[in-house]
């Protein structure tokens, strides 16, 4: 996890360090304007299509707690945002020597995902771009991703190695794997961003584990 030896990156997403997770489910797909519809009532996207297959965006770190409430009281589960660490041994492919989510090859970056060069400057329908290594779509590209942990600056440095959740507080949430505004540099899988819980952007959804 982290940024390889060699990659110029910024010194957050440093140092390469290793984990080891217990089993657990990603969502193969981000969670659609359709499925928030169905939960809540209502679509907040800025790319709204009623009923739509288009991620769900503009909803804040707090928005998705209360649609994760409700979705579980509505369906027994017990769904959740995935971990920082979770989500990027899913982007690796299981934890694979890749920089893009299935890939390491820029040249072939437009066909695994909606970024800056190619997203025509809007979300898209999910899954229409290719899956990585494990059959999951968009962990790169067309919407950020929420996270569950909380964002510090050097956690990597301190990470310990077995099921990593972040900080045990602080004021920003982390946010994965760069939107259709932003540029390939973005698109690498250890590439961090960051939010206030209660932030809400038309580049930024979630998708859902368990």
């Amino acid at each position: 996890m982290g940024e390889p030896k060699g990659e110029s990156s910024d010194k957050d997403e440093k140092p390469e360090h290793r984990v080891c997770l217990i089993d657990f489910a990603i969502g193969k797909y981000e969670v659609t304007q359709s499925q928030w519809e169905d939960i809540m009532g209502f679509n907040p996207s800025s790319f709204a299509k009623s009923g739509s297959k288009y991620p769900v965006e503009n909803v804040s770190w707090k928005d998705v707690q209360v649609f994760i409430l409700k979705l579980n009281q509505k369906t027994g589960k017990n769904y959740r945002l995935p971990t920082e660490a979770e989500w990027e041994y899913a982007a690796r492919s299981g934890g694979k020597n890749e920089k893009y989510a299935g890939i390491s090859d820029r040249k072939q970056l437009r066909k695994y995902a909606w970024f800056n060069e190619n997203s025509g400057h809007k979300t898209h329908i999910v899954g229409t771009r290719k899956p990585n290594g494990l059959g999951i779509y968009d962990l790169i590209g067309n919407v950020s991703e929420w996270l569950s942990d909380w964002y510090e600056e050097d956690f990597f440095s301190k990470s310990p190695v077995n099921n990593p959740l972040g900080p045990p507080n602080g004021q920003k949430r982390v946010i994965r794997g760069g939107s259709w505004s932003y540029p390939a540099g973005w698109m690498r899988v250890w590439s961090r961003d960051y939010g206030l819980p209660d932030h809400r952007n038309n580049n930024v959804g979630f998708r859902l584990a368990e």
